[in-house]
């Protein structure tokens, strides 16, 4: 139990530490006036004008529409999957009301899958559709967060700022740059990141098995970075091509408490009440900590069910002991228990285990 308590305390405390160093950076995106080389290319092929200062309403309308359009253009894409080159496996389209799904679940970082990944998605797909929307999505969020937060400080200003400028940002100066960072580790770890849609591997037996690859870590990175959710895969970071082993275990966490925990940190500074962005902080934390204790002591006692037809809970293969049922053993009960808070605090929504065996404590 000490070992578990000391992951926990590990993982909180790095959190802590890059909370106020992200966070700082987070308030220069949003409130630094120049642009970057790349970022007013962007706005001449797009032909925005980045100076344009825009009321809420304005602000909104550009949100909205512009996340229309791109959830239109994830739909016709999955809808014409099949007709698109680079699927060796010939996957079909998905029917309408399931790309319509597809769609508008991972623009609105809802995430939700009624689909098998690697399945249903060609490579294609799965970069042009899935990690898109998920880049999207996570930027439109942190946008619509920086406008409202611009305009808590500016009580006398007419605008909120511009929704393609902190769009941009999110993106190039946010997302992209944590991505970069996070997706090599993964393949470092045992992630796959190919264009190839299998691999067929020789069995003992001598049975030839066909083993779905693909890009899946640069989709793993902008999954837990943007608290998106989903997976490449239908069992998402339970699998072992998502999630192989206990450091990618714990840089999924870290990426998903990253960015919430440093807007804390830029609301003090952007408002200039540090304190009340330290109050979020504390108040958020000691949610999460109470969740965290929940969630570790349904874990450590054991399936009830089980006890009453007398089954020793307490010895097992890996003499970890606890409620074992549904759990990856690679990650221990505390990777676990940190994993499940984590992804729900953050409504991220991926898994590393199955949690429909959890129990009430006590």
């Amino acid at each position: 139990m000490i070992d578990d308590i000391t992951q926990f305390v590990i993982v909180l405390a790095i959190m802590a530490g890059l909370t106020v160093v992200l966070g700082k950076w987070m308030a220069r995106l949003f409130t630094r006036p120049a642009h970057s080389f790349i970022e007013r290319g962007t706005y001449r092929v797009l032909g925005i004008d980045p100076d344009e200062k825009m009321s809420w309403k304005r602000y909104g309308l550009a949100l909205v529409l512009s996340n229309a359009a791109m959830m239109l253009l994830g739909y016709l894409f999955l809808r014409l999957q099949q007709c698109l080159p680079g699927d060796p496996l010939g996957r079909a389209s998905q029917p309408p009301d399931l790309a319509f799904n597809t769609a508008a679940a991972f623009i609105t970082n809802t995430d939700w899958q009624s689909y098998s990944g690697e399945a249903s998605l060609s490579n294609l797909s799965q970069m042009a559709v899935i990690t898109f929307l998920m880049m999207a999505s996570a930027a439109t969020g942190i946008a619509a967060a920086g406008g409202f937060v611009r305009g808590i400080g500016r009580k006398r200003a007419t605008d909120i700022g511009n929704y393609w400028v902190d769009f941009t940002r999110a993106i190039y100066r946010l997302l992209l740059p944590l991505s970069i960072i996070v997706a090599p580790i993964y393949v470092w770890q045992g992630v796959p990141q190919t264009l190839n849609a299998q691999t067929v591997a020789t069995t003992l037996e001598g049975a030839r098995q066909h083993i779905i690859m693909g890009p899946v870590a640069s989709l793993e990175a902008i999954k837990h970075i943007g608290t998106n959710g989903g997976g490449f895969f239908s069992a998402s970071s339970a699998h072992p091509f998502e999630n192989p082993t206990p450091l990618t275990n714990a840089l999924d966490i870290l990426a998903m408490l990253l960015i919430p925990a440093a807007f804390t940190y830029a609301f003090g500074a952007m408002t200039l009440r540090r304190r009340q962005g330290w109050a979020f902080f504390s108040a958020f934390l000691i949610l999460f900590i109470g969740s965290l204790a929940l969630v570790y002591g349904a874990e450590r006692v054991g399936n009830p069910m089980l006890s009453a037809i007398g089954v020793d809970q307490n010895q097992s293969a890996l003499q970890a002991g606890g409620n074992l049922e549904g759990k990856e053993l690679r990650f221990g009960q505390a990777q676990t228990s940190l994993f499940v808070t984590a992804t729900t605090a953050t409504t991220t929504g991926s898994v590393d285990a199955s949690h429909d065996s959890l129990t009430p404590a006590g």
